[in-house]
């Protein structure tokens, strides 16, 4: 495979008129970088509707609707791969899942992953919007790497990152929307996950305060070592990974200590 990959983290959100032609212009930025992949922030086409209680049926979309349809052409007019997301109702049981849907450079949807663990507290008002999904992290490859999603509260707890890496994942993307304030608290954990998992650990976030909800922070890149390598407010910024930091990073310790699956499941059984 490819020993290193370059990707986009796009810090900006594309609502209202003109949203489609914004992100084609951005994602041209990431291409022209020498991007092959970009990562937009948390429901990135869509006003950040948890900062009430009171959910709205336009909030949310069927599988093929009019954001999966805006990201799919965006992917393919400008050939550029990247993690967008909606909330996404389920056809069948009608529940709304906060949805990273990752896009190949052909406008194929290739991989949904639902939101885990949702906040409930002022200007996060998640679970009166939607219902935390049930499935592990979503897993993708691309350019002979695998990577990994996750979205924003779901980093605050160190098993689903650790899953991706005994899974094979070389990095874990993490679309957020959180407090500026706060960011503090986000670089730490990241840098311990990516440290515990032997990963790297990439997150861009809502750039700005919207509706009385002080949002901002970094887009940040963590190495498998847990060092922090890339750090910053710019709309476009670009990150390579390599395959051989992971390996060196899995080799070294912490990453060579076992994953004993069957005891962690026995220990929370009881």
């Amino acid at each position: 495979m490819s020993q290193n990959l370059t990707i986009a983290l796009i810090r900006e959100v594309f609502f209202g008129e003109g949203a489609a032609e914004r992100l084609m212009e951005r994602l041209a930025e990431a291409r022209t970088a020498g991007a092959r992949l970009a990562l937009l922030p948390e429901l990135p086409v869509d006003p950040w509707v948890p900062c009430t209680r009171k959910p709205s049926d336009a909030d949310a979309e069927l599988p093929g609707g009019r954001r999966h349809q805006m990201l799919s052409d965006c992917a393919r007019r400008t050939g550029v791969s990247f993690i967008g997301g909606a909330i996404v109702k389920d056809p069948v049981s009608g529940d709304r899942h906060n949805t990273a849907l990752f896009y190949r450079n052909n406008g194929e949807l290739s991989l949904s992953y639902g939101k885990v663990h949702l906040p409930e507290e002022p200007g996060f008002w998640e679970t009166s919007h939607y219902r935390p999904s049930s499935n592990p992290p979503g897993i993708f490859p691309i350019g002979g790497f695998k990577l990994g999603l996750q979205i924003c509260s779901d980093a605050n707890r160190a098993q689903g990152t650790q899953w991706l890496a005994a899974h094979g994942a070389h990095a874990m993307l993490n679309p957020r929307a959180t407090e500026a304030a706060t960011y503090q608290r986000w670089r730490l954990a990241f840098r311990a996950a990516a440290l515990m998992a032997g990963i790297y650990v990439l997150s861009t976030p809502r750039p700005r305060p919207e509706e009385g909800v002080l949002l901002g922070g970094c887009s940040v890149a963590v190495d498998p070592q847990g060092e922090v390598i890339l750090e910053t407010e710019d709309t476009v910024s670009v990150v390579t990974l390599s395959a051989s930091e992971v390996l060196r990073a899995r080799k070294g310790y912490p990453g060579y200590l076992d994953y004993p699956a069957a005891a962690y499941s026995e220990w929370w059984e009881r």
